[in-house]
């Protein structure tokens, strides 16, 4: 399901005091690294990750090869850290505005 205009916005106001949960290393995107972010976004809904170095199509690819295998929606980026949410469809925790 893809995240309204408003839904982001608001998102991007609870994203604002997290701190980053995963960090992205020298090795990159690996499976090991998705896994760990599933958990995570099982647990939390909502997190941010650290991107490793790179320059922004590096970064744009990153983001990319994380959100697709786990349905992820990209909430936000700034600089190098990515903000990412999916719904936990067992015991959904944040409730989204319409």
């Amino acid at each position: 399901m893809p995240l309204s205009p408003f839904q982001k916005r608001y998102l991007r106001g609870l994203a604002h005091s997290l701190d980053p949960v995963v960090l992205l290393g020298q090795k990159g995107v690996t499976p090991a690294v998705i896994a760990e972010l599933g958990l995570a976004l099982d647990h939390h809904e909502l997190v941010k990750v650290k991107l490793s170095g790179g320059d922004r199509a590096e970064r744009a690819a990153q983001i990319e090869a994380l959100c697709t295998p786990l349905d992820a929606e990209l909430v936000q980026t700034i600089g190098r850290t990515a903000t990412l949410w999916r719904r936990n469809a067992d015991a959904p925790r944040l409730p989204l505005p319409k």
